[in-house]
Formats: structure tokens, sequence, C-alpha cells
């Protein structure tokens, strides 16, 4: 056997275990469908990306905490808040914080699911947000310092996303009608 048929085959078999690997990662992203009062939007999350983030997110999920929560925040040129408060603006109890993990290499682009916090890097709870336009000012290094982690991203449903950006608002950037997250379900 000459060497270009041995290049060759190692050229193939490498190219095929790449293709595996890559193929195998997208399947095991897990996967939150929203049923939303607007309609439905599905996120894959990256525990490789922002393990705490995500572990922290699926429990909620889990534990069917965002079910009847709202989407609370609206801005139509940056991004839309959900999952912290009641219909009637209570703010639900959660657990700890969790640590900032913004130095992840993904960036808070269209379409990307972060999560919300304070001032203090490390105060992320339940809330997330979706950016709905490209947010560079959110990636670390941010003019704080230190970012927003971004943990997956909209893989189906962009167009609620975008329904809920377009909705009018009032004080402190409430909805002026309620955008009701009926349900977050883990699909895969």
């Amino acid at each position: 056997m000459n060497m270009t048929r041995i290049s060759r085959r190692l050229a193939i078999g490498f190219t095929t275990a790449l293709l595996i690997s890559t193929s195998s990662f997208a399947e095991s992203a897990p996967q939150v469908k929203f049923q939303t009062s607007l309609g439905d939007f599905t996120v894959e999350v990256y525990p490789d990306k922002a393990p705490k983030t995500v572990e922290n997110f699926l429990q909620y999920v889990k534990d069917k905490f965002y079910n009847g929560t709202i989407f609370h925040r609206v801005i139509g040129n940056f991004m839309v808040q959900g999952g912290g408060f009641t219909p009637d603006m209570q703010q639900k109890a959660t657990r700890d914080p969790i640590p900032l993990e913004a130095k992840n290499g993904l960036k808070n682009d269209r379409g990307t699911i972060a999560m919300a916090r304070t001032s203090n890097p490390n105060s992320a709870t339940a809330q997330f947000f979706v950016n709905v336009v490209d947010n560079n000012g959110l990636n670390a290094p941010s003019p704080d310092g230190f970012g927003y982690t971004v943990f997956g991203k909209v893989i189906a449903g962009m167009d609620t996303i975008d329904k809920i950006r377009a909705v009018p608002t009032g004080r402190q950037d409430v909805p002026t009608s309620q955008i009701t997250i009926n349900s977050a379900t883990l699909v895969k």
C-alpha cells in the first residue's frame, strides 16, 4: 500500500470520527421547550460551556419552577427576560445564587439565552433572558468587567421571541399584557 492511500484512509477515518463526535455532541445537548401564551420556543443548552449554569437551569425546569411565571421585562431592541415573577408581579423564592461562567466563549448574540443577575456577578438564580439582537456589551469582559453567562440558544420558535419583544410595555419595561410561561419541559 502506498503512502497516498494510507494518508487518504487516515484523513477519511479522522473526518468520520470528527463527524461522529460532533453529531454525538449535538444529539446530547439538553433541550427545553417553553410553552407560552404567545407561542412555543425551544432552547438547547451547553453543559460543556457553562456546567453550573446549565445544571441550575435544568433543576429549575425539573422542579417546574418556571411554570406559571411571566416575561416581566421586555426591551424590544435588547432582550426579553422571564423566569422569576408570578403573574401578580411577586418574585418567587429561589435557590442560592450560582457563580458567573461568562468567560466560556459563548456570546450574547441574537437568539442566545443567558442568565440575568444583579450588579453582583455571582448573583444569578432563576431568571434568564433571550437576546433579541447581538448584545456585544454583555460579553465578558463587559463594561462592568464581568459579562453575562450565555448557556444556550433558541433552536426553534424564534418567531415567538419576536412576538414577545414586540409587545407594548409600561413602567420598568413590564409588558402591559401578561406573557405567561405555561410550562418549561425538558424534551431531550
